[in-house]
């Protein structure tokens, strides 16, 4: 009996114990997702607008809604460190109404200028961008800080690279798709790889310039040469990174490299890396497959060769540095001159040293 009621005792110890540590744990959980307390002008303010009802009328019809998620606030890049006075100052004072905006789209405009109080530098820039541009031309659909960055859900741009292209997406669709679709774009949205280029990274974040100018064009190679030319990325993925160097030796890359700082004219042919290679629906050769990719390089070619045969991209080096393996003739020609010129230079150079070392033991 004695033995009987030691077990039942040491059981409901555990028990206990049990109870406890398991309470201690839900307590500590519930610790770590309770959220910080917001500011008193925060609370103040979200004592009306947390109302999912809360709305007000236009003067075009439109309703806005007011209402506020306490909890996406808080998780934003501004929740814990901005309260809402700092974006809607002076609210506490005489809270206008909103009314006096003849529509919703004209409210977000005129709130642009709100973020320049913090972010001077980013403003600047997206003045100097297309977007800005045709906003000043009366584009009230033109892009704003609002409308790619959000409002009172802002999270950091530099953290989910793949929200930079969704941010985009919203305008440009189409071009999304296309993105999507390419190398790179299966690679950020499907494989979440953050080495591939997103939107921002080829047309900026803030000082966009319009993509269909020549200047824009010429600047392109450069645009590709900061990923492909960083040798220790491509190695990564086993791409040749002299695909930048090779580009630039050759005629076309030397004709782009000289035109890029003076205005092209319409006779002038320069081909850059999107002529070849396409702008958002770039593929990969490896995918693409070598025969599919000759006939695709052939119709390129044949696009300024007029009557160009099918044949006619196999005189060209490709990315390809010559080499005893690759363009075995073109390697052993350029070890030649290498040997050669110099050969021939210090010769002369020695000639007229000689030369005028005789005239003055004449003399």
């Amino acid at each position: 009996a004695r033995m009987r009621w030691r077990r039942s005792a040491v059981w409901s110890r555990h028990a206990v114990a049990q109870v406890l540590i398991a309470g201690l744990l839900a307590a500590g959980a519930a610790a770590e997702k309770a959220p910080e307390k917001l500011p008193e002008s925060v609370a103040a303010c979200l004592a009306c607008h947390e109302d999912k009802q809360l709305s007000m009328q236009l003067r075009d019809g439109a309703t806005m809604s007011l209402y506020v998620d306490p909890q996406v606030f808080q998780g934003s890049v501004h929740g814990s460190q901005l309260v809402c006075t700092d974006c809607h100052a002076g609210y506490e004072q005489n809270h206008p109404s909103g009314a006096t905006f003849p529509s919703r789209r004209a409210y977000a405009i005129a709130s642009y200028e709100t973020c320049k109080k913090c972010h001077f530098d980013t403003y600047t820039r997206t003045l100097e961008s297309v977007h800005y541009e045709l906003l000043k031309s009366g584009l009230e659909t033109a892009p704003i800080c609002t409308d790619c960055h959000g409002a009172h859900n802002i999270q950091n741009p530099h953290e989910k690279r793949a929200m930079v292209s969704r941010s985009c997406a919203t305008c440009h669709d189409g071009v999304f798709r296309r993105y999507a679709n390419s190398v790179h774009g299966k690679a950020l949205e499907e494989g979440g790889n953050q080495d591939v280029p997103a939107c921002a990274d080829c047309h900026t974040h803030h000082q966009i310039q319009a993509p269909g100018t020549t200047q824009f064009r010429l600047s392109s190679p450069q645009i590709c040469i900061r990923c492909h030319g960083d040798r220790t990325l491509m190695a990564k993925y086993g791409i040749s990174a002299t695909v930048a160097q090779t580009y630039l030796s050759d005629f076309h890359g030397v004709t782009a490299s000289l035109a890029g700082g003076s205005e092209v004219q319409p006779q002038q042919v320069v081909v850059t890396c999107i002529d070849c290679h396409g702008v958002h629906d770039i593929a990969s050769p490896r995918l693409v497959g070598g025969e599919a990719m000759k006939a695709s390089v052939a119709a390129t070619c044949a696009k300024c060769h007029q009557g160009a045969s099918p044949a006619f991209p196999a005189a060209w080096l490709s990315h390809y540095e010559p080499s005893l393996r690759h363009a075995p003739l073109v390697f052993l020609v350029q070890v030649f001159y290498k040997i050669f010129i110099p050969f021939v230079v210090i010769g002369l150079v020695l000639q007229v040293l000689l030369h005028l070392y005789r005239v003055s033991l004449g003399r």
